[in-house]
C-alpha cells in the first residue's frame, strides 16, 4: 500500500521529558529552505509524498481568491484557518455565507463542537447542538462555496475531486509546488487532500508567503494579500492559545499546522520549513519548526525560548511542572 516515509527513513525531532527521564520520542522528517529557495537542511526523508492536511489551506484559499472572490483582512484569514470555534470565528464564517445568502447547511464539513474550551462550555450550557460552522475548517468551506457562486459552479458536490473548484485548487497547488501530487485522498473535513513531498510543500508555502503585492500576476498578488491577512489577524487563523496564533503574534512568522504532525512556517526573512512528525502527533510540531528556523538564523533563540513557555508544552506531575516537550534537532 502506498504511504509516506517509513520509520527507518525518519530522524528524532523532539522528545518528551518527565522528571529528567526521556519518556517518549517523536521521529519525523523536515526541510528548511533559504530565503532564495535553496535547501539549507534536510532531516530524514523529504522526498517521499505525505498528506499536508490543513497545510493545504493556504493553497485552497489562494485558489478561491483568484476565482472571483474578494477576500481581505479577517475574511482571508478565516479562509485559511484551522479555527477553534469561538464566537468571533463563527461570526466570520457566517459573514462569508451571508454574502450570497447561503445557509450553514450548505457547508460540506461535518458538524462539530468548538475546540476552544470557553466556547465549548458555553455551547453545552446553552443546550444548542453541534453545528457545521463550529468545525475548524468551516471558514475554508464557506470560501469554497463563494467561489462556486462566483463562477456558476454547482454547490452540489463541490468537494468532489472532479468538481471545477477542486480542479482549480489542484492547478494552484501544482503551480506553487512544482510537483504533481502522488495521491489524492479525503481530508477530515471532507475536502480532497493531495500528497506531495515536504520539499514541494515548503517550496509552495514559501512562494505564497514571500509573494509581492506588486506582482504583475494575480496569483501572487492574492498570495501576498493572504499572507498579510494571516499575520495581521493571527487570532482568526487559530484562536486563543493556539500554536499558529501564538507563533504569528509573537514572532511575526507565517505558521500553519496540519493534522497528523504536519507543519509549515515562514520566518519574516523568507526562510521556510516544512515537517511531518511521523507518529501523527502535533504537540511538538510548532516548537520543532521554530527551532529549525532559529538554527537557520532566521529567528532569535531567546525569542523562541520565550514563545515556548506559551505553547503549553509542559509535562505535569500532579500540579507541578516536571518536564516538557522539546525539540532535539
Amino acid at each position: 500500500m502506498p504511504g509516506t516515509f517509513s520509520v527507518s527513513d525518519a530522524v528524532e525531532l523532539a522528545v518528551v521529558e518527565r522528571s529528567g527521564f526521556i519518556e517518549s520520542r517523536h521521529a519525523g522528517s523536515a526541510v528548511v529552505l533559504s530565503p532564495e529557495g535553496e535547501v539549507l537542511r534536510a532531516l530524514g526523508d523529504t522526498h517521499t509524498p505525505t498528506f499536508p492536511r490543513s497545510c493545504l489551506k493556504p493553497f485552497q484559499a489562494v485558489a478561491v481568491m483568484t476565482s472571483g472572490v474578494s477576500l481581505r483582512g479577517e475574511d482571508a484569514a478565516i479562509a485559511t484557518a484551522s479555527h477553534s470555534g469561538t464566537a468571533a470565528h463563527v461570526a466570520l464564517v457566517r459573514g462569508l455565507l451571508a454574502r450570497e445568502s447561503l445557509p450553514t447547511s450548505a457547508l460540506g464539513c461535518p458538524p462539530a463542537s468548538p475546540t476552544d474550551q470557553a466556547a465549548r462550555d458555553e455551547l453545552i450550557r446553552s443546550g444548542a447542538p453541534r453545528e457545521r460552522v463550529y468545525m475548524n475548517c468551516s471558514g475554508k468551506h464557506a470560501a469554497m462555496l463563494l467561489a462556486c457562486v462566483a463562477n456558476d459552479w454547482p454547490l452540489e458536490g463541490y468537494l468532489d475531486p472532479e468538481h471545477p473548484l477542486q480542479k482549480r485548487i489542484l492547478d494552484v497547488l501544482e503551480r506553487f509546488t512544482g510537483e504533481r501530487p502522488a495521491a489524492t485522498g479525503v481530508d477530515g473535513c471532507g475536502a480532497p487532500v493531495h500528497a506531495v513531498s515536504l520539499r514541494a510543500l515548503a517550496r509552495g508555502i514559501q512562494k505564497i508567503t514571500t509573494a509581492a503585492s506588486s506582482s504583475p500576476f494575480a496569483l501572487y498578488r492574492e498570495a501576498a494579500a493572504l499572507t498579510e491577512a494571516a499575520r495581521d489577524h493571527a487570532w482568526a487563523v487559530g484562536g486563543p492559545g493556539q500554536p499558529d496564533t501564538v507563533a504569528m503574534e509573537r514572532l511575526g512568522v507565517f505558521a500553519k499546522v496540519g493534522a497528523e504532525g504536519v507543519m509549515v512556517m515562514t520566518a519574516p526573512n523568507g526562510t521556510t520549513t516544512a515537517l511531518k512528525v511521523l507518529d501523527g502527533s502535533s504537540r511538538a510540531s510548532t516548537i520543532i519548526a521554530l527551532r529549525l528556523l532559529a538554527e537557520a538564523g532566521a529567528l532569535q533563540d531567546a525569542a523562541v525560548d520565550a514563545v515556548q513557555t506559551e505553547l503549553d508544552l509542559w509535562v505535569m506531575g500532579g500540579e507541578r511542572r516536571v518536564g516538557q516537550v522539546r525539540a532535539t534537532i
